[in-house]
């Protein structure tokens, strides 16, 4: 048996997968609240004969799935959290919510958490027909949308067993990424002064309002001395209430922080605390700072890209029918003027490969905290059409598509045949690991997350926001 059996296995058996993928498109749970997600995806892997442990790092709705025993260990990461406000009806090109408001899977989770579990079943099912020994894991990892949830993991040592661990993640085409995902801080900032009369006796009160008004001048400012690279976002959750005639006693802001690298997040960081306490200075306010969560910059390591990449090549593209083609070609001209419209609607050819990794991706993901724990490869695997914007309804829209089905098989295909070529040449666990202590600078892992900030916490301060 080789990996071409395994790729023809998973095939066999894609019908299996897709159900379930469906499944967890349905249930559509945000972060920290993904039970019914997390019970199909543990329940479908003990089946198949893995040993799970459920509720694992704090977190109620995480798992570990274990199948073997000894070296090496191999790693599978997986999710399955969706995101509020987009509810769409499936395989429809025009805007219309299951829900008013309800939650939708428009990042694809669906298929990457299942897609992963295939990539671990496919090698767990290798390892079994073979008779050789190793360990295969898999990890339910919820929460990855702005809940951090493998960042508590790692800091609690999930990950720690793992020689190495393969990810992947729905995108517009299948490539691997071309840079580092960015690090970020998200931090709350919440003001108190005192309410007075607006216009009979204004000079009693402390306008909170006002602080948070001169804190967002003050980052404006910063915006022009940071590097290019760098982000500082906010949202305002606390006005301080409706009326203008009073002065007003509380308010807050939530902020977040990206860049290439956490050094450089770090020091943003300090100089908004410092922005913070001059804007209660100057209104007689005070200002309380909760740092909230964090996760670090992806470590690219070429040694498992070049092997990724080799599969993402080698395994043929999916073939796509008339019909799926037609429908992706209706979700591209809801984004995509008609003087812009590609050729064709779906990328299927993989992208170049861009060993050097000197392009930062413009986002972040708690998979970063996994890189600086362990050697990890992942790449972008085409499931919805060309300029489709994740987070956005025409994904949801795709998530339960032939289309999506076959680039979610393609995905677990290159991550089982990865796997396999990683396990039966030790050489490039040897050049994986070398690399990683040489990017790493040989430190132990250090979470962004502080260690009084739990689980619970951190849902509890996001739901008050």
């Amino acid at each position: 048996m080789d990996k071409r059996d395994i790729v023809r296995y998973l095939e066999d058996r894609s019908q299996d997968f897709y159900d379930l993928s469906d499944k967890i498109w349905g249930n559509a749970e945000i972060r920290f609240t993904e039970s019914q997600s997390m019970a199909d995806m543990s329940a479908f892997i003990e089946r198949e004969g893995f040993r799970v442990t459920r509720g694992v790092a704090g977190l109620d709705t995480a798992f570990v799935a274990e199948y073997g025993q000894g070296k090496p260990v191999i790693g599978f990461l997986g999710e399955y959290d969706a995101l509020p406000d987009l509810s769409q009806k499936a395989g429809l090109a025009e805007k219309d919510p299951l829900q008013e408001g309800g939650n939708g899977h428009g990042c694809g989770h669906n298929l990457l958490g299942v897609g992963a579990l295939m990539g671990a079943v496919g090698l767990k099912h290798y390892l079994e027909e073979t008779g050789q020994s190793g360990t295969v894991m898999f990890f339910g990892c919820p929460a990855e949308e702005g809940g951090s949830g493998k960042t508590f993991m790692a800091r609690e040592g999930c990950f720690d067993k793992l020689d190495c661990a393969f990810s992947w993640h729905p995108a517009p085409a299948n490539m691997m990424l071309p840079g580092t995902f960015l690090a970020n801080r998200m931090i709350r900032y919440s003001f108190t002064g005192k309410a007075a009369h607006a216009a009979a006796c204004p000079e009693m009160g402390r306008s909170a309002l006002d602080a948070l008004e001169l804190m967002n001048v003050g980052i404006q400012f910063l915006r022009e001395h940071i590097p290019s690279s760098a982000r500082v976002h906010y949202a305002i959750t606390d006005t301080g209430g409706i009326s203008p005639n009073v002065v007003q006693a509380h308010a807050s802001g939530l902020y977040q922080i990206r860049a290439p690298y956490a050094h450089v997040v770090a020091d943003i960081h300090e100089r908004l605390d410092d922005i913070a306490r001059g804007a209660a200075l100057m209104t007689g306010t005070e200002v309380t700072i909760e740092f909230l969560k964090g996760t670090s910059n992806v470590v690219l390591i070429p040694a498992l890209d070049e092997v990724t990449y080799k599969n993402l090549c080698e395994i043929g593209n999916p073939v796509l029918q008339a019909k799926d083609l037609d429908f992706a070609e209706e979700i591209v001209k809801t984004q995509v003027p008609a003087d812009r419209m590609p050729d064709m609607p779906m990328d299927l050819e993989p992208k170049p490969y861009n060993p050097a990794g000197n392009v930062p991706f413009p986002g972040s993901s708690d998979t970063g905290d996994v890189s600086w724990v362990c050697p990890l490869s992942q790449f972008g695997g085409a499931t919805w059409p060309k300029g489709t914007a994740a987070h956005s309804w025409q994904v949801v829209a795709c998530g339960k598509s032939d289309f999506a089905h076959k680039g979610m098989l393609f995905a677990g295909q290159v991550m089982a045949s990865s796997a396999i070529d990683t396990y039966n040449d030790p050489e490039i666990l040897e050049k994986a690991r070398a690399q990683f202590k040489e990017k790493t600078g040989g430190c132990p892992y250090q979470c962004p997350i502080p260690s009084q900030v739990t689980p619970s916490y951190l849902a509890e301060a996001l739901a008050s926001s």
